[in-house]
């Protein structure tokens, strides 16, 4: 059977209504993924994600953990759209005769979508990064500030504490990067978006479609609405942990702040050697857990939405009037 042809509005608009509701629900663990997986050896902050969101939540309050919401909230609409649609075209430009795609056009029409994402993910990640990491970064001065003022009453030489900086908003980060990088700057990390975005997509897509055409019988033109949530959240989960040492990476490089005693890299190689070195391989999957409790409800929600048709149901009802 041939995938149902869905308008591009509606695609658009299911994308982000699931963007939306999902980055809501999700964004503090995604937080807790970002200072987790920046964090290194000779600093650790933070023994866990729960332990993350508790000492974020002393330190910076509740809202706290939505820091960088905002960027995600602005971009994850066209992002979304961007994905679902882009895989949904290529299904069906590899689709002949009504026949089910194979398995390598799956994954290819999903390395397709992943693609054609990071023209949005890319700046996206980019400020998200620096907004969510800021907290981290100012906690680890005022740690090594107490440190100082605790040697200096015991006799001990101290270093002249650093004025503390004040923490960027989305609008000047872009604004400097664009001042002194220009474009390229906001797309610093595309390579490794690419090696991580690509992938998920390669292997979300295929296992998606044919875990939901499990819970599909021959006479339903759709899957319950549980077997597309289900599809999606496993499929998330999987993808994400597989393609994590990746994300790692990305989340590195994509750091213009980095802590006391932190390394800078200056490439994915150069990155993925020094970790390896200097923390081991199973730093590569720092912050997964978190990934996948973000990724399978994301992915579970952004299913459920695009096969239940709510965009579908909201453009028709514009059209009723005029008919």
């Amino acid at each position: 059977m041939a995938d149902k042809q869905i308008s591009l509005p509606a695609k658009l608009i299911n994308g982000g209504i699931a963007g939306l509701i999902g980055v809501t629900c999700v964004f503090p663990i995604d937080l807790a993924k970002t200072r987790l997986q920046n964090q290194q050896n000779g600093q650790r902050m933070y023994s866990s994600m729960s332990d993350c969101l508790i000492k974020t939540i002393r330190s910076e309050g509740y809202f706290g953990m939505y820091r960088g919401a905002a960027v995600n909230l602005t971009l994850v609409t066209p992002e979304k759209a961007i994905k679902l649609a882009a895989n949904d075209f290529f299904r069906h430009q590899l689709s002949k005769d009504g026949q089910k795609l194979t398995l390598p056009k799956e994954m290819l029409a999903g390395c397709g979508a992943g693609t054609c994402q990071v023209i949005v993910t890319t700046p996206m990640e980019m400020l998200k990064i620096q907004l969510q990491d800021a907290g981290r970064i100012a906690a680890q001065k005022k740690i090594l500030a107490a440190q100082a003022q605790l040697s200096a009453q015991a006799g001990a030489p101290t270093s002249t504490e650093a004025p503390a900086v004040p923490r960027p908003t989305a609008t000047q980060l872009t604004r400097d990067l664009l001042r002194s990088r220009g474009i390229a700057g906001l797309y610093k990390g595309l390579g490794a978006t690419l090696l991580r975005d690509v992938p998920f997509s390669i292997v979300y897509f295929p296992l998606f479609a044919n875990l939901d055409q499990l819970g599909r019988s021959a006479s339903e033109e759709k899957s319950p609405f549980y077997v597309s949530f289900l599809a999606g959240c496993v499929a998330g989960s999987a993808a994400a942990v597989a393609v994590n040492p990746c994300d790692v990476v990305k989340t590195r490089l994509q750091s213009l702040q980095r802590g006391v005693n932190e390394d800078t890299y200056s490439g994915f190689l150069d990155c993925a050697r020094k970790i390896w070195r200097h923390e081991g391989p199973s730093a590569f999957l720092k912050g997964a857990y978190c990934r996948a409790l973000v990724i399978a409800p994301l992915f579970g929600i952004a299913q459920v939405v695009y096969f239940l048709g709510i965009a579908e149901s909201f453009l028709q009802l514009l059209q009723e009037p005029q008919a």
